[in-house]
């Protein structure tokens, strides 16, 4: 039997994860009631960013041996430039892998260079795997095709040393293109949906839908601020926030989220958590802060949204508490749509607030007569080549659904971004959705 001494450290990375993995499931089925708030909190994220690690590890050991191992033999390697490259190389891998850390570390009011520094090292680490992976994968296609993979001539010695400066051009421009698309202000997306049983009263009735803000280590008091200067300009009758506000602890980052007491929507501005939050650990805290800038949670609970024009016409306004909740065993909380819907009926039009669009898959199994379901989540991907992987894992991925005679499901691709400050294949968002009674 092979000792774990005798493992390839690619294997020992591969055991590390999953040690790393038993234990965040151990945490999360055993000790959750038995922890407080901030030693889970701390346990939780620390868990995730040695998973994390331990997992890019494999893939840190690929680029190195792809960019740098494979010139070792070249008459450049002795050179002093190609010192600075391995330098360079082992930066670059190391500000990716201390991404994850600066969520325990490094979060303040506005993002430090650090932090944005090493996730767009980050952003553009996933670029570079995933070049080297299909250039790799396109080389041994061409092999098998040819006939000649068991021959190693010099033009074959030329594709090895092209694989990975193709790769790393290709990183590098799509890293920039990626990074000027994401520092770009969020377009306005208007979009009119009809609502079945809406009282001609509220025809014309505008909500601006905002989702995943993700205030932490890469975004700030600055881009909230620009957020909230966008919305008021749009004058919406509601405002609704649907999830992942936040990936820090409520009074770590509270001065980055003072720029929400300026919204003023007339009826009202709403919120639903996100998994992020339930990350954070920190709900109540998160909930009291909102509500002291008068955004009222919706914590599985509705709210009668009444018409300017007539107080007997309404409709039904109400949200979930996000999916997660149930995964980590997060006490008072988890998606429960019976007490979140308790008291609306199908005579009067429905809207529901769910963070996840699984969620809104399961919400209308349990009850289609919902009207209309807004959601988040999946930031359309927000970069290339993760947004097949949000397409497959999602029921909606981004945009308008249509969901039998009279529901529809919207997906807002993000208002920001998550920790890599790069969008490729999305952009961020802010949605205006004009609702029309049929």
């Amino acid at each position: 039997m092979i000792s774990f001494k005798q493992l390839p450290i690619e294997a020992k990375a591969a055991v590390a994860a999953g040690v790393v993995f038993f234990s965040m499931i151990l945490s999360r089925s055993y000790l959750a009631e038995k922890l407080d708030f901030r030693t889970r909190r701390w346990l939780l994220r620390l868990q995730m960013a040695l998973f994390t690690n331990t997992l890019m590890l494999m893939g840190s050991l690929h680029v190195w041996r792809s960019t740098v191992t494979t010139f070792t033999r070249s008459s450049a390697a002795s050179s002093f430039c190609f010192m600075l490259w391995k330098i360079a190389v082992f930066m670059f891998l190391a500000l990716a892998h201390s991404s994850f850390f600066t969520l325990l570390f490094l979060v303040a009011e506005e993002p430090y260079f650090f932090s944005l520094a090493a996730y767009t090292c980050l952003g553009a680490y996933i670029l570079l795997i995933f070049f080297l992976f299909t250039l790799g994968s396109v080389e041994q296609a061409y092999k098998f095709l040819a006939g000649r993979g068991a021959k190693a001539g010099t033009g074959n010695k030329n594709r090895t040393a092209l694989k990975p400066v193709l790769a790393v051009l290709l990183t590098v421009v799509l890293t920039v293109v990626g990074l000027i698309n994401a520092s770009q202000p969020p377009t306005v997306n208007s979009v009119e949906i009809p609502v079945h049983k809406l009282p001609s009263t509220m025809n014309n009735l505008k909500v601006v839908l905002l989702s995943d803000i993700h205030l932490g280590p890469t975004v700030g008091k600055t881009k909230l601020a620009m957020i909230v200067r966008m919305v008021k300009a749009l004058k919406p009758d509601i405002t609704v926030i649907v999830g992942d506000l936040s990936d820090a602890e409520a009074k770590i980052i509270r001065p980055a989220v003072e720029p929400l007491g300026e919204l003023d929507s007339p009826l009202g501005t709403y919120f639903v958590t996100g998994n992020h939050e339930y990350y954070t650990s920190d709900v109540s805290n998160w909930f009291e802060l909102l509500k002291s800038f008068n955004i009222q949670p919706l914590h599985n609970e509705n709210v009668k949204i009444v018409s300017p024009k007539s107080t007997s016409d309404w409709f039904c306004l109400a949200g979930v508490d996000d999916i997660e909740a149930d995964v980590l065993h997060y006490s008072g909380h988890g998606m429960d749509l019976k007490k979140a819907l308790r008291g609306c009926s199908s005579e009067h039009a429905i809207m529901l607030l769910a963070h996840q669009p699984i969620a809104a898959k399961w919400a209308l199994q349990e009850r289609p007569d919902i009207n209309l379901i807004l959601s988040g989540h999946t930031h359309g991907g927000q970069i290339f080549p993760l947004n097949a992987g949000a397409y497959l894992l999602n029921p909606f991925f981004v945009g308008l659904y249509k969901v039998g005679q009279n529901t529809f499901v919207y997906v807002s691709p993000g208002t920001m971004y998550y920790g890599i400050p790069m969008r490729l294949g999305s952009r961020a968002e802010i949605t205006e959705i004009i609702l029309r009674s049929p």
